[in-house]
């Protein structure tokens, strides 16, 4: 069992930027590839980053790619998710999930975070 816990979240205007942080409880973290989720209300899951357990492969959502750094820190069991140039559309709930494989489907990902809100005000 792995633990996932997020922070980081807010509020910010359009073009600010936000790290949010996935740590886990166990040191087995850097066994898994990592990746970030998000929900807005009312529209489905999707995907948005994620690292291998290495940290040498990464892929982004083409609506993120440019934007948004996944990287982590497996001596400190976290995994960061750098937003720049924040939009209306990114406001959602983040969430973090662990998998053997740096998958970008959700199906994919064994355990998972509680998530943190992000909101971007026009």
């Amino acid at each position: 069992q792995v633990l996932l816990v997020e922070s980081g979240g807010g509020l910010v205007q359009a073009g600010g930027s936000l790290t949010l942080s996935c740590r886990a409880s166990d040191r087995t973290f850097s066994n898994y590839a990592i990746g970030w989720f998000r929900q807005a209300p009312g529209k489905e899951r999707e995907f948005v980053a994620t690292v291998s357990a290495n940290g040498v492969y990464e892929t982004y959502a083409d609506s993120v790619k440019d934007r948004f750094t996944i990287s982590r820190d497996n001596a400190g069991n976290t995994v960061y998710l750098q937003m720049n140039n924040l939009e209306p559309d990114d406001t959602a709930i983040y969430a973090c999930a662990a998998s053997q494989i740096a998958y970008t489907s959700a199906r994919g990902y064994t355990y998972w975070g509680q998530g943190t809100q992000v909101t971007v005000s026009s």
